[in-house]
């Protein structure tokens, strides 16, 4: 096949919300309060798990990479969604569309490999309470998390150059608020079913296989909190899984619900993306984030303790340093 107008893009227009510009105002001022409630609710979770003992348990390891993996995510896409609902010039460029796919993709996938991880951990401290310290060595844990990088970053490298080497037309408009890596693929002036196919497996290996290890490792929790008899002891076991598994649902049901939900005829049949699309898209990067850190702080004790140690802490050093 022959395609016209084939030539060599060095940028990207990004169309975002370019149709509802009292919209780009309101929701600038909304991700901003969002931004930065991510930034310091994360960093206070990581700077918590690195400088409370009490909290240097596999568990809080986990969590603590997760905290980072959200304020590198949220950090690949967020600034330049900013700058450019401020902005008239809504470009990018093909190198910095390309660095922003690849990061996306690594921290996206790694989460999903994280939170399975996370799951066998709760599945290991509640079916398994005595082999746990065993199980869950530092030997362990530490080889768990750094697995869960170098999958995701090894997978979004093999996509992305894939996806950097097609040919592209003309057309450059992007519409999507970032540069998501099926959103560039569909401007390609090349089939595409190669990466597609590849698309498909990986997705089956690092999201739906994650996602399986969750719901074995939660069936296996639930019968196993079941067949406790006090309703004390239930309530106890399942306090320790409730903050993971609320995680869970909400990341993996935003993805289920923008992916599976019904489209319109005019969306199947042509690029057409609407704003509830793309607010729903936002949500899934922008709200996720944010709200990990507080569900993890709101109905974890530990982590309420060593929030208030440190805070303690910090204002007794200021006290210190008034009074030298």
């Amino acid at each position: 096949m022959e395609w016209e107008n084939q030539t060599i893009l060095v940028e990207f227009f990004l169309k975002g919300l370019s149709g509802y510009p009292k919209l780009e105002l309101l929701f600038f001022v909304l991700i901003l309060i969002m931004y930065v409630v991510i930034l310091l609710g994360n960093g206070t979770l990581i700077l918590i798990s690195v400088l409370d003992s009490h909290l240097h348990t596999p568990m809080y390891f986990f969590l603590g990479n997760l905290s980072f993996l959200d304020i590198c995510y949220t950090s690949t896409s967020i600034p330049s969604t900013l700058v450019s609902f401020l902005s008239e010039r809504k470009t990018i460029s093909f190198s910095g569309c390309a660095v922003q796919m690849f990061l996306g993709l690594a921290m996206g996938t790694t989460e999903c490999v994280l939170l399975g991880m996370m799951a066998f951990d709760r599945y290991v401290a509640i079916c398994n309470p005595l082999r746990y310290p065993v199980i869950m060595s530092k030997d362990s844990y530490v080889p768990m998390a750094a697995g869960s990088w170098i999958i995701g970053l090894v997978n979004s490298a093999v996509q992305t150059a894939f996806v950097v080497q097609l040919p592209f037309c003309r057309n450059n408009v992007i519409n999507h608020f970032s540069c998501e890596i099926l959103a560039v693929m569909k401007l390609a002036c090349a089939d595409i079913s190669g990466n597609e196919f590849i698309m498909l497996v990986a997705t089956t290996l690092f999201i739906l296989t994650p996602l399986l290890l969750i719901i074995i490792s939660y069936s296996l929790i639930i019968s196993s909190i079941l067949k406790i008899r006090t309703s004390e002891g239930r309530s106890k076991a399942f306090s320790t899984c409730s903050a993971h598994l609320t995680v869970v649902i909400i990341f993996y049901g935003t993805i289920l619900f923008m992916y599976m939900k019904p489209k319109s005829t005019k969306t199947l049949n042509s690029d057409y993306l609407d704003a509830t699309d793309k607010l729903i898209s936002m949500f899934y990067g922008v709200m996720t984030p944010m709200m990990n850190p507080l569900i993890y702080s709101l109905r974890n004790k530990d982590v309420k303790e060593a929030v208030k140690h440190l805070l303690k802490k910090m204002c007794l050093t200021s006290k210190w340093e008034r009074d030298k």
